[in-house]
């Protein structure tokens, strides 16, 4: 199969200004989506799609929402407009509006100055390689706008964020409550801003907000689910119970306990699924990645729980669940999926899913998780040229040889280029720290050579 040209792990993204994400590529992208999804339409004749679109609260997300609804509207292509809402709600609100697809405009937990599209289809699952293809190839093919009478239309879907609070709330035990429950919830100056708090208080829980004030450059900035240790101190400060946080459109979740302790996908995943276990509702075994700290492969297997990696990013997660009919799966870095609730990563479904094991359970975060004996984990981003042959450097193959031989029975090495970043990411796992971290730093040195 040939390489995509635009699109990556998760739809199209990078910097904004810089091609691709610029007004008329946006356009073009909006135009070409519509013409497959005509097509796909009674042969594109005598149809009118109707897409979703949301975004999150970075300021070029103004600028990119109109150069999309404009290409979209250019084939033909009717489109409803959500303004700043996470891309799991858009997931949602595609499937349960029985709409063709559904767009959002965000770059997830990279800096405000970058932005992307994300893609899903009528069933609220990210787009298969083979309708990004399609998409390409239609982008080759430029710009043909319809006939006046064929335009596409846009409107403001303005119960969006009520709806998705809604469903959201359905997804915890009716006979459950937060009642009694101080938690601190970090939205990131993100998409999540206004809907998260409110879930968390409606059902019950003393909410602090933080992460609220988005002003269109601050998202994830010091805050949310890529800079943890905010929520940290903020939990200790407000004496809570326990802290969520996620990132800039609310895929990605970290949670902190009473004291302030951090716990990331891998732990948040055992917690969900060993409780689902004891009540026989696991379905199944669990999914995790190639980044998945082997600590969490070795508490499963203790428990008799299958367990089985896929490569790097939530749609390789969900390729391994929907093969093996499971339901639960994520990355450390906090995309966790329950397919039972939702069709994609949510990071509110996943924090009730933990909230519902505390409550249900009685325990502490600690407890919950305690049986997961996370090894040190050194994970470094290194910035390379795109073109770069880096794999290929003798230095790196040579370093590489060495550090596994080192590493055997000890640890492991994972090297492995960004879908969504000019970065490659070098990855050591060991039972000592201090070699996690040498290793990690000489590998790097090489890459980066």
């Amino acid at each position: 199969m040939n390489k995509r040209k635009y699109f990556g792990t998760d739809g199209v993204r990078g910097e904004v200004g810089v091609a691709p994400i610029t007004p008329d590529f946006i356009m073009q992208l909006g135009h070409a989506t519509g013409r497959v999804l005509r097509a796909q339409m009674n042969g594109g004749v005598g149809t009118r799609p109707t897409v979703l679109i949301g975004k999150d609260t970075r300021i070029s997300g103004y600028m990119l929402e109109s150069a999309l609804e404009a290409g979209l509207a250019s084939a033909g292509v009717d489109t409803l407009l959500t303004g700043p809402l996470p891309t799991p709600a858009i997931a949602y609100l595609t499937r349960a509006l029985r709409l063709q697809a559904g767009l959002v405009i965000s770059a997830s937990h990279n800096p405000f100055a970058d932005n992307g599209i994300k893609f899903f289809n009528g069933d609220g699952d990210k787009l298969s390689d083979d309708a990004e293809f399609r998409i390409e190839a239609e982008l080759d093919l430029g710009l043909r706008c319809v006939s006046s009478g064929e335009l596409g239309k846009a409107k403001r879907l303005t119960d969006a964020a009520g709806r998705y609070i809604e469903f959201c709330k359905r997804a915890f035990p009716t006979a459950l409550s937060l009642r009694g429950l101080k938690i601190v919830v970090d939205c990131a100056h993100g998409a999540a801003y206004q809907v998260a708090p409110a879930v968390f208080h409606e059902l019950g829980a003393e909410v602090v907000s933080v992460g609220v004030s988005p002003d269109g450059t601050n998202i994830n900035r010091g805050v949310g689910a890529t800079h943890a240790d905010f929520l940290s101190t903020m939990v200790v400060e407000h004496q809570a119970d326990l802290g969520i946080a996620v990132d800039g459109d609310a895929d990605r979740l970290i949670m902190a306990d009473a004291e302030g302790g951090l716990y990331d996908g891998d732990q948040l995943v055992y917690i969900i699924a060993a409780h689902r276990a004891t009540l026989g509702e696991l379905g199944g075994g669990v999914v995790g990645t190639l980044m998945t700290n082997y600590g969490l492969e070795s508490a499963f297997a203790k428990r008799g729980i299958a367990f089985e990696r896929a490569k790097v990013g939530d749609r390789y997660v969900l390729e391994v669940l929907r093969k093996n009919n499971w339901r639960i799966g994520g990355e450390n870095s906090g995309h966790i999926l329950c397919l039972d609730r939702h069709s994609t990563g949510d990071a509110i479904i996943a924090a009730l899913e933990v909230l519902r094991a505390l409550v249900e359970q009685g325990v502490s975060m600690a407890d919950a998780a305690r049986d997961v004996q996370l090894l040190p984990q050194e994970l470094i981003n290194v910035r390379i040229d795109k073109a770069s042959p880096w794999a290929d450097k003798a230095s790196v193959k040579a370093v590489l040889a060495e550090w596994e031989a080192k590493l055997v029975g000890h640890g492991r090495i994972l090297l492995r280029p960004s879908g969504t970043e000019p970065v490659v990411r070098v990855m050591v796992e060991a039972e000592d720290a201090v070699m996690a971290r040498t290793g990690a730093e000489a590998i790097a040195a090489a890459v980066a050579g």
